[in-house]
């Protein structure tokens, strides 16, 4: 099986369970599973986030989920518990599909290291 068709795979697989989880049985968007990563980061559960925070839970998923591919390091949390990532590498040019591919391939390692998948 090809490395794509696995990630393919992976990925509808981990759609699934989380629109069971998630999404009252609706299929969540990409953005939908970033902020849920952010939120999961976080560690302060399912509160009420102003629209800069879901902006800020939105970046800190980015910097956790590009972390194992070189990009981004844990740098601290501040006094408020929100954690802060500081760029070892910039993100090369990429296409959008590109991005895709790479954001959905960190979404998986994720979750196959959260034990979902």
């Amino acid at each position: 099986m090809s490395r794509d068709q696995k990630l393919k795979e992976d990925y509808e697989q981990l759609l699934a369970i989380l629109a069971t989880k998630f999404g009252e049985g609706e299929q969540l968007n990409l953005d939908a599973i970033i902020y849920l990563i952010g939120v999961q980061e976080l560690g302060k559960g399912t509160i009420e986030y102003k629209k800069d925070d879901k902006v800020n839970l939105m970046h800190i998923a980015i910097c956790r989920l590009l972390e194992p591919f070189g990009y981004y390091e844990f740098d601290f949390f501040d006094n408020d518990g929100w954690p802060h990532y500081k760029v070892l590498e910039e993100l090369p040019a990429l296409k959008p599909g590109e991005q895709t591919v790479l954001i959905k391939e960190a979404i998986v390692l994720y979750f196959k290291e959260k034990e979902l998948i």
